[in-house]
């Protein structure tokens, strides 16, 4: 890809700076990066994440923009970068909701430079120092409204995502949005609730640390997540989220009246059949 020289990473955390790595590898192109938290930009730089801070008078001569920035913000710093870049920079986000950002986008003028892009990878972890080389590595990557997209800017940004080794697929920004809230959503919803229920429960910090196995710390694993990323994708998701949610709760409430009720059998039965969704993700290689 000697087309891409240089790239803008707004956002210096986790995915942020791990596209830096990977697209640096992958490209050789040059780094410009810029956080609204200060702190993060000077590690950035210290790490080597980036080359040098963005200044207003770079946005004009890059190639490719990455905004790697909370949802809530990304429809308004989005328009705002593609007012200031050339027409042949490719500008995506990589935000895990999809629909309110590309309503918001479909009116800019230059819409066609912009591409929905939900890399289904990620970790518990936040900012600069949690960035990884190989993040992207064998994950899926969702595109969304493709069709909203310029062809050449489309095909340029499919190879910057599969020269990662992402398997890139596409979808309405809508129905992305209903499935990403019950398989990815709604799990870290369960998980901060768990971790939340177990410290109300558990008064003793030494009692969770003795008696926590392994499957309470995979299961919980995700309250670790940073609330700054996903209060936003809560609140912007709302809708399909909490569809789901009242779904959840339905079953947790079933599963609490068959123990009530000594109902071993459902309870045996419930599970049984709940392990099929081993089959569908050992198919999926997860």
């Amino acid at each position: 890809m000697k087309q891409i020289k240089k790239i803008g990473i707004i956002g210096l955390g986790l995915l942020g700076g791990s596209f830096a790595l990977a697209l640096r590898k992958q490209t050789g192109a040059k780094i410009f990066g810029i956080d609204k938290n200060s702190a993060h930009l000077f590690k950035a730089l210290k790490m080597g994440l980036v080359d040098q801070k963005m200044e207003e008078t770079d946005w004009v001569n890059l190639d490719l923009v990455v905004i790697a920035i909370p949802v809530n913000t990304i429809p308004k710093v989005t328009a705002e970068i593609l007012d200031k870049v050339s027409k042949n920079c490719l500008v995506f986000d990589t935000g895990s909701i999809k629909a309110p950002i590309c309503k918001a986008l479909d009116s800019h003028f230059k819409r066609d430079q912009f591409l929905a892009v939900h890399p289904i990878a990620g970790t518990e972890f936040s900012g600069p120092e949690a960035a990884l080389h190989n993040l992207f590595e064998g994950k899926k990557c969702i595109i969304c409204d493709s069709g909203n997209t310029r062809n050449d800017l489309l095909e340029k940004g499919i190879e910057i995502l599969q020269s990662l080794n992402m398997q890139v697929d596409s979808m309405d920004s809508i129905s992305h949005d209903k499935h990403i809230a019950y398989v990815s959503h709604l799990s870290h919803i369960s998980s901060f609730m768990l971790g939340k229920t177990v410290l109300e429960i558990e008064q003793s910090e030494k009692n969770i640390f003795n008696m926590a196995g392994s499957g309470f710390a995979s299961t919980v694993r995700l309250a670790k997540s940073s609330a700054e990323t996903w209060t936003p994708i809560f609140m912007e998701n709302k809708s399909p989220i909490l569809k789901a949610l009242k779904e959840y709760i339905k079953n947790l409430e079933s599963f609490a009246s068959c123990m009530e009720t000594d109902d071993e059998k459902s309870i045996f039965q419930t599970m049984k059949e709940t392990n099929y969704i081993g089959n569908i993700l050992d198919q999926n290689g997860n």
